[in-house]
């Protein structure tokens, strides 16, 4: 670069990185680090559906596409909506997008840089909660409640989430246990 507006520029570009690009140090060496750095949020949930889909496959879960959009997987024949998050800079996660759409479970899988947690979320408890402090509504105006979104410290878990998760582990014995159960009586 030996053009003097291109080194001008270069210098004007660099001063500017600095509030643009937040140091990632904590992501350094994470093998979830490609991730949390995908531009979009669409290829970031994508890429979380095949992530959950793996790991339950994994399990020993037969793992199916959804044949709609009300749901991303089908498993063991129970209609599943993932969602997905990244640790966000107040230390929580941010599961957002949640619908009212035709689905029996909602896994919600938050990554950190080293860490990972799942909750395992029955839709009858989503509508419950639904617009509540616990799972607010996300936007759409004033009259706008289509959305809601769940926000998570995994440090200190709120009390009604306790049950469906937590660790990996946590989320695969809560979903072990809701495959035994009769199709009836799943949820």
């Amino acid at each position: 670069m030996t053009d003097l507006n291109m080194q001008i520029l270069k210098l004007v570009s660099t001063t500017l990185q600095a509030e643009y690009i937040k140091d990632d140090d904590a992501w350094e060496g994470s093998p979830f680090a490609w991730i949390k750095n995908r531009p979009s949020s669409r290829q970031k949930g994508a890429i979380c559906e095949r992530l959950v889909s793996g790991f339950l496959e994994s399990k020993g879960f037969q793992v199916d596409r959804s044949p709609d959009s009300d749901a991303d997987r089908v498993v063991d024949g129970l209609r599943v909506e993932i969602k997905s998050s990244t640790l966000w800079e107040n230390g929580g996660y941010r599961f957002q997008q949640l619908r009212d759409q035709n689905y029996d479970i909602a896994i919600c899988l938050g990554i950190s840089p080293f860490a990972a947690h799942c909750w395992v979320l029955p839709k009858s408890v989503i509508m419950e909660k639904w617009g509540t402090p616990e799972l607010p509504v996300q936007h759409g105006g004033q009259r706008g409640s289509d959305t809601v979104w769940l926000s998570v410290d995994p440090d200190n878990v709120q009390g009604w989430l306790r049950p469906y998760g937590g660790t990996l582990g946590e989320a695969t014995d809560i979903l072990a246990r809701i495959f035994t159960k009769g199709p009836q009586q799943r949820v």
